[in-house]
């Protein structure tokens, strides 16, 4: 049941995250004016904006002129709802839950901006430091966890001076924004454990270099092309939240052990 209620929860934020995903990069409100046909300029009535559903119903056409309707928007709200529901697998009914659950919905935004945008803004990675703060904090006293807390803000400590260090001695291969990310992402690993820690941020390396040499082999990008990296940082981060310890287990036991 938690699993159904996280992944209807997570439909309904995928909803409001294409309006973060369209209006944030454009300095946009997100609250005001309610969503509109781009097409007609008609408000989307409550019905015709049910997650996933409305947009089936409709055959991905406004109701009022017939413009088409990307497919992305029923994507992304799929997406979110899949990711609520797994992190609600993984975590449980525990207090840590609500703190990745925005990890996710964040993360997803942030991930579509930048692949559109190329940019990762700081409206929404600054306050993240301070939500994934406090919702982090909420485990820590519940559960007592006080040492995971400290070690998550050593985790963002640790994580953003590395992206940092890697930006002043090649400017070129990322941007500010990839720095100011990867420091919330080392929040919330560094919560999980130092090895998990290590793991999400390999990955973020590993994944970004397969990606950018199979474009490179299939002519698409060349040696000097830029990519945007922030969607490998979190999927990195995504795998090493559900599978970063028994990663690292394997390595240690089958290189080091």
């Amino acid at each position: 049941m938690l699993v159904a209620a996280a992944t209807l929860v997570g439909l309904l934020v995928g909803s409001f995250l294409n309006v973060v995903i369209w209006r944030v990069p454009r300095g946009e409100s997100v609250v005001r004016p309610r969503s509109r046909c781009p097409g007609c300029g008609t408000e989307i009535s409550p019905r015709d904006n049910i997650p996933v559903l409305s947009w089936l119903l409709l055959r991905g056409r406004c109701r009022s002129c017939g413009e088409p309707i990307s497919a992305r928007y029923p994507l992304v709200e799929a997406s979110c709802g899949l990711l609520f529901g797994l992190l609600a697998w993984r975590f449980g009914p525990e207090p840590v839950l609500p703190a990745f659950l925005y990890l996710g919905a964040a993360g997803l935004a942030l991930a579509l901006i930048d692949l559109d945008h190329r940019r990762l803004p700081d409206a929404l990675t600054l306050p993240s430091y301070v939500a994934g703060g406090l919702l982090l904090l909420v485990p820590a006293v519940a559960d007592g966890t006080w040492g995971g807390y400290a070690r998550a803000w050593l985790g963002a400590v640790a994580l953003l001076g590395l992206y940092l260090v890697l930006l002043l001695a090649y400017p070129a291969g990322m941007g500010f924004g990839d720095v100011k990310l990867a420091g919330v992402l080392g929040l919330y690993l560094g919560y999980l454990g130092w090895d998990v820690l290590v793991v999400g941020g390999f990955l973020g390396f590993l994944l970004g270099g397969l990606v950018g040499g199979a474009l490179m082999v299939a002519g698409r990008k060349g040696r000097k092309s830029k990519i945007p990296f922030g969607p490998f940082m979190l999927a990195g981060t995504l795998i090493a939240v559900f599978w970063g310890q028994q990663l690292a287990d394997w390595y240690v036991g089958a290189f080091v052990g």
